[in-house]
């Protein structure tokens, strides 16, 4: 399985996102599971994560440090399995790429996982406070949970 976050500028919400799936797979001993980020925003191209994006981690034992910005690329429908989006823009650029009903069967907005068939938004905390960044890892958190455990049922089916 290959899961791809996405925000707007890939420094805050969605390696937030990344890191704690990433985490949250190696605990559960889901080695096979891929987990990647990007954006939309060029203007943070190649850089690290926002430091309070990655000291939130940290604050959580999750190391994000060196999690670079990346631009959404067409090819990524090819690559991954699923597509996490954090609110309604996010979906609309990602839709915008999309080359057919597969491509977009495969894009969610995150929080649905916690919060079913709502399309609720992940609050940007980019102009907020370190508490906004705390909150929103605690929504994430949540919502890699359910992510997991999704992932675990569907091994048991399988097997």
């Amino acid at each position: 399985m290959k899961i791809l976050m996405v925000c707007l500028g890939n420094i805050c919400r969605s390696p937030i996102a990344e890191g704690i799936l990433r985490q949250k797979a190696l605990d559960a001993r889901l080695y096979d599971l891929i987990v990647d980020s990007c954006g939309f925003e060029r203007y943070h191209l190649g850089n690290p994560p926002d430091e309070r994006a990655t000291k939130v981690c940290k604050n959580h034992n999750i190391d994000i440090s060196e999690l670079r910005q990346r631009l959404f690329k067409v090819n990524d429908f090819d690559i991954f399995d699923r597509i996490y989006v954090m609110d309604s823009n996010n979906y609309s650029d990602v839709q915008r790429m999309t080359r057919n009903a597969d491509d977009l069967n495969k894009v969610d907005y995150i929080l649905n996982t916690i919060y079913p068939n709502t399309n609720t938004a992940v609050p940007d905390p980019y102009y907020g406070s370190s508490k906004n960044f705390e909150e929103v890892y605690q929504l994430l958190n949540a919502a890699c949970d359910e992510i997991i455990k999704e992932l675990i049922r569907g091994r048991k089916r399988r097997s």
